[in-house]
This record gives C-alpha cells, sequence and structure tokens, in this order.
C-alpha cells in the first residue's frame, strides 16, 4: 500500500472541508424556498396589522380581544381552553410573575377571604403599584443587555459605579417609564446638551459588553474594533429582536441585511469613547483631575525612558513608576457612561472577513436598508447627535419590529414561551410567531399606551387565558395536537428562576433584607474560588453581614465569578444577551438544596421562624410551613408523614424538606 503524496491529499482535504458548507448551503437555501418567502415580504419586516379576530360562536370564556385570539386558534385545532386556576393558584402565580417573592401569608388570606368580583383585579393593580415589581422586571431587561460589573477575559476589571445602571432601570421600570423614553436614555442620554445624572447613568448600556484588555499587545486597532462590534450587535438583538451580528463578516445567510448594513449601523456608535462622570463637589472633582493628569504624564515619560533604558537604570525608573503608581488618588464615586468625541471617532469601513486589517469602502449611518425604506434615515459624519436620531428610529412606525420585540418579550415572561420562541431573532432563521396578529394587536396597543408596560402586564393577567389551570382533563388529546402547548391550551408550569429560589428562601425563613438600591453585595464565598481570579483582592466580602440577605437582583453582577448556587439554577453566564433563561434539571440542584451551605443556614433560620410564630403544637408548625413554602395547607396524609418525621428528626431537616419540595420551586 502507497503513501499518497501531499499534492495528493490536498484535493481529498479541500473536499471534505468544503462538502459540509455546500451541503449546509443547499440545505438552507431549499429550506427557505420551500417557505416561499421573499425578503421584501417577510412577515417581520412589515408595517403592524393590529386587526383584530372575526370570532363566530360563542364568547362566554373570552374576556377580551386577547382570549378571543387565542380561543380562535384553540377551534381551528379541536381545542378547548383549560378551566379556571384556583385563587391559591392564581395568587401564587400572578405574585411571583411581577415581584418574584412568595406572597406572604397576609397576602394569601386577604385575597381568599375577598368574595368581591373585582379581587383578583384589584390584586394586580396592587402588586403592579409594589417597589418589588422593578426589582423583578428589572432583571429581565438585565439579563437581555448582557449587564455586568466587570469585563470578563483574563482580568475581569471591575466596572466602577456599574451598579447605578441596575437601580436606574429598577427605578424606571416602576414609574413605568415610556419604553421609547427608556431606549432613547440607554441609546443616547449623554447627548443631550445638559445631560441629567439619570440620562449619564442610562448611556452606560454600551459600556456592558465584554471587554478585552490588551496588556502588551500593540494591536490597539484590534481591541477598538471588538467594543465598536460589542455596541453594534446588542442594539441589534436588544431593541430590534435581529442578529445583525452575524453580518460582520459576510452578507447575512438567511437575513436581508448586507455585509453594509452591519458597519453602517456601526457606524452610530463610531465617536463613543468611555467616559467616567466624576460626582462631587467641583474643587474636589477639579483637584482629583490636576493630580491624577499630572501624575499619569510623570508616569507616561518614564514609562517611555524604561523602554529605552537597561541595567540598573531601567531598575530605578521602575522603582520610581511603582511609587507613583501608588501615589495616584483612589477614583471618586462616579458614573460609568460614555462621550462622544469627534476628533477620535473611528473610521468606519466594511471589514472583509470582519478583520480589522481587511479595510474596504467607507460607509455612512443608516439602519438596515431593508427597514430603511420610507423617509430613509442617512446621516453624514459630522452629525453632531447621531444616536439620539437612531433611538428615534428605532422607536418610530418605520421600524415595526421593535413594539413587537418588546411586546413579546412581555408574554414570554408571563407564559414561559414567547408568541415568537426565538425573542432575538425575528428573523429567518428564528421561530414564526403562533399568534401573528395577536403579537401585532399587543404591539399595537404597546404604542397607543405611550410605550408603558404596565397596561400590557394588566391585559395579560387579567385574561382568562393567563387564569387557566396548570391541569386539564383534555390534556391527552391536546398533547397530541399541540404537544408544546404553543396554542394556549393550559398554563405553563414553570420553576422558579435562580433569583427567585434564593429570594424565595430568604423570605420564608423571615430573612430577607428588603432594603432596595445602592452598591452591590458580595457574599462570602469558597476561597479557592476567589484564588482562581486573576486578582483575588477583586472579590472584598460586604462587611455589613444584614446586606447578606439583600434581594439577588442587589448580588454583584461578575463575569468571572457566580455562585455556585445561582449557577446550578441556570443564571445566565453574562457574556451575551440572554433574552430566555434555560429550566434544566440535573443532579447538582438537588445537592445544592440537600447539602449546600445556602440551604442548610436557611433551613435553620426556617425553622426558628416556625418556633418563634407559632405555638408549640407540631401541626401549627407544619401547616405553616407548607402555607409559606407552597401557598396551600397541608393535606391529612402530608400532615401525617410531617409529624412522624417531626418527632424522630430536628425541626430544621423538616424545614429542608420542604425547601426541596416540587410546589416550592415550581409556579404553577
Amino acid at each position: 500500500m502507497t503513501t499518497p503524496s501531499h499534492s495528493d491529499s490536498l484535493p481529498v482535504a479541500l473536499f471534505l472541508r468544503i462538502t459540509p458548507l455546500f451541503v449546509l448551503v443547499c440545505g438552507l437555501s431549499l429550506a427557505l424556498a420551500k417557505r416561499g418567502e421573499n425578503p421584501e415580504e417577510f412577515w417581520a419586516f412589515q408595517p403592524l396589522n393590529a386587526g383584530s379576530v372575526s370570532y363566530a360562536g360563542g364568547t362566554s370564556w373570552s374576556s377580551g380581544e386577547i382570549d378571543r385570539f387565542i380561543l380562535e386558534k384553540l377551534k381551528e385545532n379541536q381545542l378547548s381552553p383549560s378551566n379556571a386556576a384556583s385563587k391559591r393558584d392564581l395568587i401564587r402565580r400572578a405574585t411571583y410573575d411581577l415581584h418574584g417573592l412568595p406572597p406572604t401569608l397576609e397576602e394569601i388570606s386577604d385575597f381568599l377571604n375577598d368574595d368581591s368580583p373585582n379581587a383578583y383585579e384589584r390584586l394586580i393593580d396592587r402588586l403592579l403599584e409594589s417597589p418589588h415589581y422593578g426589582e423583578k422586571w428589572g432583571q429581565h431587561w438585565l439579563d437581555v443587555i448582557r449587564f455586568s460589573e466587570s469585563e470578563g477575559f483574563e482580568y475581569d476589571r471591575e466596572l466602577p459605579g456599574a451598579w447605578r445602571f441596575r437601580d436606574y432601570v429598577i427605578r424606571s421600570i416602576n414609574e413605568d417609564k415610556p419604553f421609547d423614553q427608556f431606549i432613547t436614555e440607554q441609546l443616547a442620554g449623554d447627548e443631550r446638551e445638559e445631560p441629567t445624572l439619570d440620562e449619564r447613568i442610562a448611556a452606560g448600556f454600551h459600556r456592558f459588553g465584554p471587554v478585552r484588555r490588551n496588556a502588551g499587545n500593540p494591536d490597539i486597532a484590534l481591541s477598538r474594533n471588538e467594543v465598536l462590534t460589542e455596541r453594534t450587535d446588542i442594539i441589534g438583538s436588544a431593541f430590534m429582536g435581529l442578529t445583525i451580528g452575524c453580518a460582520r463578516c459576510h452578507d447575512h445567510k438567511l437575513d436581508p441585511i448586507s455585509h453594509e448594513d452591519y458597519y453602517s449601523l456601526q457606524a452610530f456608535v463610531a465617536s463613543t469613547q468611555e467616559y467616567n462622570h466624576l460626582l462631587g463637589p467641583k474643587e474636589e472633582v477639579e483637584a482629583w483631575h490636576e493630580k491624577t493628569n499630572s501624575l499619569k504624564e510623570q508616569l507616561a515619560v518614564l514609562n517611555k525612558m524604561k523602554d529605552e533604558t537597561e541595567g540598573e537604570e531601567r531598575e530605578q525608573i521602575k522603582k520610581r513608576i511603582s511609587e507613583l503608581n501608588k501615589e495616584l488618588p483612589e477614583m471618586l464615586p462616579n458614573i460609568l457612561t460614555i462621550k462622544n468625541d469627534p476628533e477620535k471617532r473611528t473610521e468606519v469601513r466594511v471589514l472583509k472577513r470582519g478583520e480589522w486589517k481587511f479595510k474596504g469602502e467607507l460607509v455612512e449611518m443608516r439602519p438596515p436598508e431593508i427597514l430603511n425604506t420610507r423617509d430613509p434615515l442617512i446621516l453624514p459624519p459630522d452629525e453632531p447627535r447621531p444616536r439620539t436620531r437612531l433611538a428615534r428610529w428605532i422607536s418610530s412606525p418605520e421600524n415595526p419590529l421593535t413594539a413587537r420585540v418588546l411586546a413579546n418579550r412581555v408574554w414570554q415572561s408571563h407564559f414561559g414561551t414567547g408568541i415568537v420562541d426565538t425573542p432575538n431573532d425575528f428573523g429567518y432563521y428564528g421561530d414564526r410567531p403562533s399568534h401573528p396578529l395577536l403579537l401585532d394587536y399587543l404591539a399595537d396597543r404597546l404604542v397607543k399606551n405611550d410605550w408603558r408596560l404596565k397596561p400590557m402586564h394588566r391585559a395579560i393577567m387579567l385574561s382568562k387565558t393567563y387564569r387557566q389551570s396548570s391541569r386539564t382533563e383534555t390534556a391527552q388529546r391536546a398533547q397530541e395536537v399541540d404537544p408544546e402547548n404553543r396554542l394556549l391550551w393550559k398554563f405553563n408550569r414553570r420553576r422558579l428562576l435562580a433569583e427567585e429560589i434564593r429570594d424565595s428562601l430568604l423570605s420564608v425563613s423571615g430573612v430577607l433584607n428588603r432594603e432596595m438600591y445602592g452598591e452591590s453585595v458580595m457574599v462570602p464565598v469558597e476561597e479557592d474560588m476567589i484564588q482562581l481570579l486573576y486578582a483575588p483582592d477583586q472579590w472584598q466580602v460586604t462587611k455589613d453581614k444584614s446586606q447578606h440577605n439583600r434581594r439577588s437582583v442587589y448580588l454583584v453582577a461578575k463575569r468571572n465569578l457566580r455562585l455556585p448556587f445561582m449557577e446550578a439554577f441556570d443564571q445566565p453566564t453574562l457574556q451575551a444577551s440572554c433574552a430566555q433563561r434555560e429550566s434544566s434539571t440535573h443532579a447538582p440542584q438537588a445537592l445544592e438544596l440537600l447539602n449546600g451551605d445556602i440551604a442548610n443556614e436557611l433551613a435553620s433560620r426556617f425553622a426558628e421562624r416556625l418556633r418563634n410564630e407559632s405555638s408549640d403544637s407540631d401541626l401549627e408548625k407544619i401547616e405553616m410551613a407548607w402555607l409559606l413554602t407552597t401557598g396551600r395547607p397541608p393535606s391529612s396524609r402530608e400532615k401525617e408523614l410531617a409529624s412522624e418525621f417531626i418527632s424522630a428528626q430536628p425541626l430544621s431537616e423538616f424545614a429542608l424538606a420542604l425547601f426541596n419540595l416540587n410546589e416550592f420551586l415550581y409556579v404553577r
């Protein structure tokens, strides 16, 4: 047998490499051809169609437009909606959906004893007015924009003052700030003539992508290109629900987004520069700048001299550099933000294969052409407020995607699945809407309600669709017709998010610190985890122990160190936009809830609460524990088993067992 030469094997290697790519491209082309979809006519790029359904038949089940859209689809598939959920299920479901916390015993009792016809409506209004609403729904937005308080990669440098953005989001959502204003503040708050502190904070939106700090790397243009790429990609996914980033290296393979479209969108952020806006008296800020700038100038000179010298002289220079670094004043309180610097504006060209070295033609600032048809937005390089113009376009009728994407995010967070099941991808490769007319109705209603979210929450949660039971007698046939429940013939049971599980453990144990806002909290973690950081002193445990029991939204969001408990329950990695949380089931979750420090420490506190707030009767302790963890009283059999358990085991073990109940971890 002869060994093939290099020249013989090269065609074979090329064939093996090219064939899979060829098959993929052909397959995708064939799939699109079968769909018969023309880019110009693709549903996501069309104006909103807010027409209602014309349902012929009884409407006794329907309580409004939302239900009529759902019922129409159910009837088409010969399905029926489920019965109404019980009041106990509804108060637990609604409270978790809007607050991310379990209802208190008093709240459950008040709702169950309220027999008025508008009791449920009043419950929803009360939940929407609570400041806990912003804490829960703020987390959704922080997921979408990949909020973090550190830069990731090797150094994972702290982003000073990033917690102010988290507080801004929570406040904005509690105020029901119009979302078009919310968009504009984040995209371009710094471009106002006299930006408010909140507008400066909001513009920090552009700073939350992972940043690679190139120590000793001369290719600084590469770093700048990565930063601009991050800022462009998040605009596409968060606001427009498009995988804009796929066009960075070539024309998008599926969506009508060209290579040039990508860089034309990137041009809107070409002038943006990192900026930390210092807070404090004017004199103090000026003195800080004066001292810092003087020392940095000296350091720049010394660093240049160091590179040009050797031996003893070089060592002396290095010693002086070290001394001057220690003299640099500590950073003043500041706002993490950006600002435009026309003199440092990056010249944006089409980059072949996305490589910064392979520059093509210059581009103008404009949105993707497929959406930029009527009254096109095209800006010159010297436009003083480019991102303000972009923000207006994003929330204008010219772009139908933004309202659809936002309405879909709200729907998804209530039902577990969006009307479009790919919330960051409304393009060709994404999911098709299960109820396209309903999606457009919700998007249109959002715009007509001045882009406010609370009216949409209210409409969705008051619908009979939302108030269905998660259990149904007709489940077997419905499972055959619609196994994923896209038609919503019942309510989808869902597992609590990582933050909700931790916050619930704190709440039922009676130790939850409900203080709002302020600097992020670092809780104790194993020393081995801290030693894995590039600089272990980056993790400084918050000294005030009462802060350790704050809600999870106030825990520091550090890219290179996530709490094992939160990671086990699918907290996102913060590296990219998370449009939809995973809900996995695996052994480490049970290990955390049975053996983990958090669960065991809080089980002891829960047992202590049961002793303090109930009589000496074991039965009363059992009933109180069940109500706190599941929202319902225990059955006779459950009481019997629990009594036997308590008689033989410590009360803390009983508390730990309840933390592991499915009914504690799931909302139905």
